[in-house]
């Protein structure tokens, strides 16, 4: 039988996006609905390596660009999201670093140290050595320069289970999602045996969107896929670290972010130029030779003897642009009550929670819709990518 429910935002998509504009929205007065048909964080916000970036890296050529500029702001909002007085009240999620690091194996070239030191980076990257290295880098043959740099390292199942805390009654578990009309027009969804009316309709579903603007009809925007090679590595040699290595060209030649399992070791999570073009086309033996090799010449203390190795493709998913490129900010594109997003990467949910509210307030949208009713059928939490490949 059906039911109806009307609310004053329909959101498609429990990743952090999603969830976190849910909090926003509700911390605002906003009656909500969230909608997923899978395990909360289980597409590519489970996959991301949890590092709230501030710009840096995208300007390891000496010069800040739009992508390093638009997410600049990122870092403060969310450590003040943190420490509890932010957008968001985010204090008990679980902090893996206090900070990211950039490395380079080598010298710098002198541009590039002279750039760190400048006016327009200061406060984003210090110099550390010694007893301040990371502590897979402690080692007498470390013979690199680190600088630390004002970007905070999330556990990512932390963050998602904060703010599924967050979202209260309001998230909804769904098999099938169609559109509801009224004539030609779109006035919510329905989910499974209920009609949700809405006053605006939000689609953060990453990949996701694009079946669901088919099943809408809707043809713009598109969607393009960036995919990644990623390499999980576990073993007993294997520290804590949070870094990029520096290569020769724009990319940092590694990432790489360390994720405790359940026996006391570490895993460690790598992407960066590694992940990219050639990752993609290496099949799983070759890209993890790859990182073998990778590792044995950025680290050639590290005793790999026991390491345990894995790959993952993950796929990007966000607005088409003109070869492929990343876009600089949080995308939102609006059609009548339909609004379709990508964060494009995670440190910008705050970002795309921005662009909604002003586009509420914009067309006067105020709250007006009863709270969703208790009981409803809730999504479970996606487990972590490391504990499914060592169950």
């Amino acid at each position: 039988m059906l039911t109806s429910l009307s609310t004053d935002v329909l959101i498609v998509g429990g990743g952090i996006a999603g969830l976190w504009l849910n909090a926003r929205l509700r911390r605002d007065g906003y009656s909500t609905l969230l909608v997923e048909n899978a395990a909360l964080g289980g597409g590519q916000s489970l996959k991301s390596q949890g590092i709230i970036h501030g710009g840096t890296k995208y300007a390891l050529q000496g010069v800040l660009t739009g992508s390093s500029e638009a997410i600049a702001e990122m870092p403060r909002r969310w450590r003040d999201a943190h420490a509890g007085y932010g957008d968001l009240d985010l204090s008990g999620v679980r902090l893996l670093s206090e900070a990211h690091y950039l490395w380079s194996p080598g010298t710098l070239a002198g541009n590039l140290t002279s750039f760190f030191a400048s006016k327009a980076m200061r406060g984003r990257v210090d110099p550390v050595k010694g007893a301040e290295l990371p502590p897979a880098l402690q080692d007498p043959r470390f013979k690199g320069k680190v600088y630390r740099l004002a970007e905070l390292v999330f556990d990512v199942p932390s963050l998602i289970a904060r703010l599924a805390d967050l979202a209260g009654d309001s998230l909804l578990a769904a098999r099938r999602i169609e559109p509801l009309r009224d004539g030609d027009e779109l006035v919510g969804l329905r989910v499974d045996e209920r009609d949700i009316r809405a006053q605006r309709i939000v689609l953060s579903a990453g990949a996701g969107n694009a079946a669901l603007l088919a099943a809408l009809g809707v043809e713009r925007p598109a969607q393009q896929l960036r995919p990644l090679h990623m390499v999980l590595a576990k073993g007993p040699a294997l520290k804590p670290l949070y870094a990029h290595c520096m290569g020769a060209g724009p990319k940092p030649r590694i990432t790489v972010t360390s994720h405790p399992a359940a026996d006391g070791e570490w895993v460690w999570y790598l992407g960066g130029d590694l992940a990219e073009a050639e990752g993609v086309a290496r099949d799983e033996a070759a890209q993890i030779d790859a990182a073998r090799r990778e590792v044995g010449e950025l680290m050639p203390w590290i005793d790999q003897s026991r390491t345990r190795w894995a790959t993952l493709r993950v796929d990007r998913a966000e607005p088409l642009q003109s070869g492929l490129v990343r876009p600089d900010n949080a995308f939102l594109a609006e059609q009548d009550r339909l609004l379709v997003g990508w964060p494009t990467k995670l440190a910008l949910a705050p970002d795309f929670a921005d662009r909604v509210l002003a586009a509420l307030r914009r067309d006067a949208i105020r709250p007006s819709a009863p709270p969703p009713p208790a009981g409803l059928p809730r999504p479970a939490l996606a487990r972590p990518i490391w504990e499914e490949w060592l169950a």
